[in-house]
């Protein structure tokens, strides 16, 4: 029996899951934009901005990861960026359209002389009125605590992929510490945003498999990253074999049935895929893309050519009630929501 579409559930079973996966694309696609609607504005994207606040040299070693110290993939290592030029991209980002400002540190975990100044970035980002996320590998309760009470909304830490393909991408962390991290930012009080990355070399039922991990979390993340392998030469990745088009749209409409409330997101890999493959990831309930030229390390469609599909869809950045930006008067706050709200805003942007 196919689950209702109203139900939030955290019980799926694989069995359950790969069902769903295995209906007809038609049907699949129908059944996801219907849950979508339930609950979201089918015509409103949530735009994020990513900036890569310390770049290369992590000790981990993800096969698909460029910024692992033990790949040579000729990407030059970067220290913390300093705090002034975060919040400088942080604006511009808001100039653009963003509503929540993203910062990736390429960490095991933060240090202890690291955290003033991530916690003085937060602060910050929030105060130009944007919402604020965070991934800096994992976190202990305290660094949770910490990172909340500097307000940060969100903590981006993904699974990748099943636990049971796990082993055969990451060797340094095992599954049950990214476990561990989730459960750290939710008991901070803090939103998760999670999810994975498709194209590794996986199984339908490794899919299935991460999304059942995701939805069978105590709370569903608020955000769920669907990532495409971007392959890097260096990488033990950089050969894997091109991921079905319609295998990816599957799994982004999987996730959004089994989790109708959060936004679920395109990341990584959208360079690789053309406008109609964009327009059917929304159609399968994707509402959240990152906007700009670069997402971390890797490429990412340009700004503009963005702004123009959701032009010719008829999509509008989702809005989000904005703080007030120290010395900003009422009619220039007035004046920034409307330009989120008006398509035309964007348009003209993108030419």
């Amino acid at each position: 029996m196919t689950p209702s579409p109203t139900a939030v559930r955290n019980d799926w079973t694989r069995a359950e899951i790969l069902a769903l996966f295995s209906q007809s694309f038609n049907d699949l696609l129908f059944q996801a934009q219907t849950v979508h609607r339930m609950h979201f504005d089918a015509n409103e994207v949530q735009v994020s901005t990513l900036c890569s606040i310390k770049t290369g040299a992590c000790p981990e070693d993800c096969a698909y990861c460029p910024q692992s110290a033990r790949y040579d993939t000729g990407l030059e290592r970067e220290k913390l960026m300093a705090v002034e030029k975060v919040i400088d991209e942080a604006r511009a980002a808001k100039a653009s359209g963003a509503t929540r400002f993203c910062m990736g540190a390429a960490w095991r975990s933060p240090k202890g002389k690291d955290m003033p100044y991530v916690t003085d970035m937060v602060k910050q980002v929030k105060a130009l009125g944007l919402e604020t996320c965070m991934t800096l590998g994992m976190l202990d309760e305290g660094q949770a605590q910490t990172l909340a009470e500097a307000g940060l909304d969100y903590y981006n830490h993904n699974l990748d992929t099943s636990p049971e393909y796990y082993g055969d991408i990451i060797t340094t962390r095992t599954y049950q510490d990214r476990l561990d991290t989730l459960g750290n930012v939710r008991a901070a009080g803090m939103k998760v945003c999670c999810g994975g990355i498709v194209g590794m070399g996986e199984q339908a039922d490794d899919r299935a498999g991460l999304l059942q991990q995701l939805a069978n979390l105590p709370e569903h993340p608020e955000s769920v990253p669907i990532n495409m392998l971007v392959r890097v030469e260096g990488t033990p990745l950089a050969n894997e074999a091109d991921l079905d088009p319609f295998d990816f749209i599957r799994t982004v409409a999987v996730a959004r049935i089994l989790m109708p409330r959060s936004h679920v997101r395109l990341s990584a890999g959208r360079e690789e895929m053309n406008e109609q493959m964009q327009a059917l990831a929304f159609l399968a309930g994707a509402n959240s893309i990152f906007y700009g030229e670069k997402l971390l390390t890797t490429p990412n469609p340009e700004a503009n050519k963005d702004m123009q599909l959701f032009s010719r869809l008829g999509i509008r950045p989702e809005s989000r009630e904005v703080a007030h930006t120290e010395g900003e008067t009422e009619a220039q706050l007035a004046a920034s929501l409307e330009a989120v709200h008006n398509d035309q805003f964007f348009y003209n942007a993108a030419r």
